[in-house]
């Protein structure tokens, strides 16, 4: 007999999920981890980064206290106490999720995991010893590393990537981010917030590139009032590392410049997190990309070994992890439990924040696809104008036909915690009438919903 039923390799926001939900299920189950339980995600990843952009944002607040009638005097920030804030707030949550594995019986095997065959694996331990585990079943979570480029050397120094920053407890004077995806905005806004110089540099023509344009239109004129300057179209050519600086050569239209900078942010990608866990000897194969491959139950290609998270490809997101855990326990456990990968919520959480559930305007254009399209402005929300942050917009996307929400796009203060009722709208399959008629709490930020939902029917009243 194996020693596990199932056996969990990664626990992290898809790991952990995992083991919790098999062991909930009935099954005997172990789950092995090389580092911190909660990995990336929540060690490194998504839960710190929030804790460093809510002090950002309450020293923005009191900056700008006059505006709501106070005063806030001699306003500053002790650096290495804010980065400090965000370890202690990540370093509570690791300890609750080995609450949680041991409260539903989940067993803990610290170490690097590495496949014997398809149902044996090697951990070795921290002193060099190796422990054979078995499982019935194999669920791979491992997660993703940082993609790396040859020309851009990150030496975790002078040339560092978001890992780097949340662990440094000295803020550079000027910082230039390579790439304006989620991770370079949030650092841009953080950074910026705090009186770093920033650069945003991207290749693509906007900035947040899998956004709406509209949207990430709104992003980058807020972060140019906030004196960030962003370069679109633009490509790192060279990086020249000083003693204590970076100068930075970069190409746009055939046309160079060179910036000199602290220290510079790769935030340019990343890669499947599949080295040194020998699955050919599992007979796990990769795909084109270099993720493993999984069908839409999560198995791969060796019968009984499951594959979720960013390691399985798709959207690299954390609870379209823990949707893909849950999705393989299900099938292991002889039910079934699909990820629908169209109904994937995406966030990023500079201010102003950028939520997004669906197609793109963009898209629906590239399919072909009729559209009618329905807008609210923050600037007409009472809400908005009252807490002093007008800026932004929602953008509703129906399907012209049957006038089905296909698409949701927001971007405003805290339009993150607004997303929720638009994934339940799509996954419900409602129409703007019904989103209209949804009666919202006056005065609310979500009333800029049905409002939105109403402009899309020519029967919008407050704009």
């Amino acid at each position: 007999m194996a020693d596990f039923e199932v056996l969990v390799i990664g626990a992290g926001p898809g790991g952990y999920v995992a083991a919790i939900k098999a062991a909930q299920h009935g099954k005997k189950t172990a789950v092995v981890e090389r580092e911190h339980l909660g990995g990336i995600c929540l060690n490194w990843g998504c839960i710190p980064t929030k804790a460093l952009l809510k002090s950002a944002e309450v020293l923005d607040g009191l900056r700008h206290a006059k505006d709501f009638g106070l005063k806030a005097d001699n306003v500053g920030h002790d650096f290495p106490a804010v980065i400090k804030r965000s370890r202690d707030v990540a370093n509570g949550m690791a300890k609750g999720i080995d609450f949680l594995l041991k409260k539903n019986k989940v067993s803990i095997v610290n170490g690097t995991a590495a496949f014997v065959d398809a149902h044996t694996v090697a951990v070795t331990k921290a002193d060099g010893s190796v422990q054979n585990v078995t499982a019935d079943k194999i669920i791979i979570a491992t997660g993703h590393k940082p993609r790396t480029f040859p020309h851009l050397p990150v030496d975790g120094k002078l040339v560092v990537n978001y890992r780097h920053l949340l662990g440094g407890t000295t803020q550079p004077k000027s910082l230039l981010a390579i790439g304006a995806g989620a991770i370079g905005m949030e650092f841009g806004y953080f950074f910026s917030t705090l009186g770093t110089q920033v650069t945003i540099v991207e290749v693509m023509e906007q900035v947040l590139p899998v956004e709406d344009t509209e949207i990430a239109k709104v992003v980058e004129r807020e972060f140019t009032k906030r004196g960030v300057a962003i370069k679109l179209a633009t490509k790192v050519v060279k990086l020249e590392l000083k003693p204590a600086s970076v100068v930075v050569t970069l190409e746009k239209g055939g046309v160079t410049e060179t910036i000199e900078v602290d220290q510079v942010l790769v935030a340019v990608g990343f890669l499947a997190n599949t080295e040194g866990l020998n699955l050919d000897k599992a007979g796990v194969k990769l795909d084109e990309r270099g993720f493993i491959q999984v069908d839409a139950d999560q198995q791969t290609t060796a019968p009984g070994v499951y594959a979720i998270g960013d390691v399985a490809g798709k959207q690299l997101l954390a609870h379209k992890a823990s949707f893909e855990g849950e999705a393989a326990v299900a099938h292991l456990s002889g039910h079934s439990q699909r990820v629908d990968y169209t109904q994937i919520p995406g966030c990023t959480y500079c201010q102003p924040q950028v939520a997004s559930v669906g197609v793109s305007e963009r898209k629906a254009k590239e399919l072909g696809r009729p559209i009618k399209i329905g807008r609210f402005q923050f600037v007409a929300s009472g809400k908005a104008k009252a807490i002093g942050h007008p800026e932004g917009l929602v953008k509703l996307i129906f399907d012209a036909e049957h006038m089905q929400l296909i698409g949701a796009h927001l971007v405003g203060y805290d339009a993150t915690e607004m997303l929720a009722e638009l994934s339940l709208a799509m996954k419900l399959e409602s129409t703007a009438t019904e989103l209209m008629l949804t009666v919202h709490a006056h005065p609310t930020l979500s009333e800029a919903v049905m409002e939105a939902a109403a402009d899309a029917l020519g029967m919008c009243v407050h704009q």
